[in-house]
């Protein structure tokens, strides 16, 4: 039950950094280009990359600090970045058509998903 506790903590604070930055962004640069959004997911990407790395070298620390920055925060923040950490680790651990294969599919398979879920909002009005 704590991990769940520290995961929704965790998550709720990146979720609510998301959505000021979000807001932020689009007051200053408008939302033309998505500034906001490019800036979460590549502030996510450093943060997960460092978090996870800083950890699995320091073994020795509370699991705590997994449960709330990595899956909570992070992840509520941007599942952008668990994405990018999960294609950086298969291609550093010699699984580079693994981690090809995957963006390749999740980038199509995503994009077609998008297409369904709104033709099938549309569909229904």
């Amino acid at each position: 039950m704590r991990r769940y506790l520290l995961i929704a903590v965790g998550g709720a604070l990146g979720a609510m950094l998301r959505y000021f930055i979000g807001k932020v962004a689009a007051e200053h640069f408008g939302t033309r280009f998505p500034v906001g959004t490019l800036s979460i997911n590549v502030s996510a990407c450093f943060m997960i990359g460092f978090i996870l790395e800083y950890l699995n070298q320091h073994t020795g620390l509370n699991p705590a600090w997994r449960y709330t920055f990595a899956i909570g925060f992070i992840g509520a923040y941007s599942t952008f970045s668990t994405f990018e950490w999960e294609i950086w680790s298969e291609l550093t651990s010699g699984a580079f058509w693994i981690g090809i294969l995957y963006v390749a599919v999740s980038l199509i398979v995503g994009l077609i998903a998008v297409g369904l879920g709104s033709t099938t909002a549309r569909s229904l009005t």
